[in-house]
């Protein structure tokens, strides 16, 4: 018995490790989502139905990530990340996700909303290239609760209760424009 007591810590300590979102597996079980050049949408774009109030995930960017938009003023519109649909609508109706851009020489993270077809966004903060970063989206009575690096910021949601028939909101580059470049995306659900 006292043979498994170390591995019995190191399983408690990963796992507590992982549930912050702070560090990174031993294996690379991210999925990579890649936006082609000229397009919005991941090659890998599929529908999968979501049925939690909690969507719990690490992201990481890397160097495809920076880019510049062909018209200045679209450098502000927010690329989606990853999120929800809600309140058994279509996700322009209702639905909570991370969004990101690249601006001012920094990759920020916001909180992407719609609610009850208003759109609705808060910037975050930033995300360092190339780190494992830990976000989180919990729907909750009328609000859903974003937290990022720790810090939970609280936007309003148009139903309370469950999600209804949902579906998850994959990685989209856009705005206006498509994708300047190839942009690829980790993510690893938690």
């Amino acid at each position: 018995m006292k043979h498994y007591i170390p591995l019995i810590l190191v399983a408690l300590f990963a796992t507590s490790c992982e549930w912050l979102g702070n560090s990174p597996s031993f294996s690379d079980d991210f999925i990579t989502y890649t936006i082609q050049k000229g397009n919005h949408d991941p090659d890998n774009n599929i529908n999968t139905p979501f049925t939690s109030t909690t969507l719990h995930f690490q992201a990481l960017f890397d160097s495809t990530c920076v880019y510049q938009n062909a018209v200045v003023e679209n450098q502000n519109d927010i690329n989606k990340l990853y999120g929800f649909s809600d309140c058994s609508s279509t996700h322009q109706n209702n639905s909570a996700r991370f969004g990101w851009n690249w601006r001012e020489g920094a990759l920020r993270i916001y909180a992407y909303i719609y609610v009850n077809g208003q759109r609705m966004e808060k910037e975050l903060g930033t995300a360092e290239l190339n780190e494992p970063t830990g976000f989180k989206i919990e729907a909750k009575d009328n609000s859903y609760i974003f937290t990022y690096r720790g810090v939970e910021t609280t936007m309003p949601r148009h139903c309370s209760g469950g999600v209804g028939i949902a579906y998850k909101l994959l990685p989209y580059f856009g705005g206006d424009e498509t994708a300047p470049q190839l942009v690829r995306i980790k993510i690893r659900n938690l």
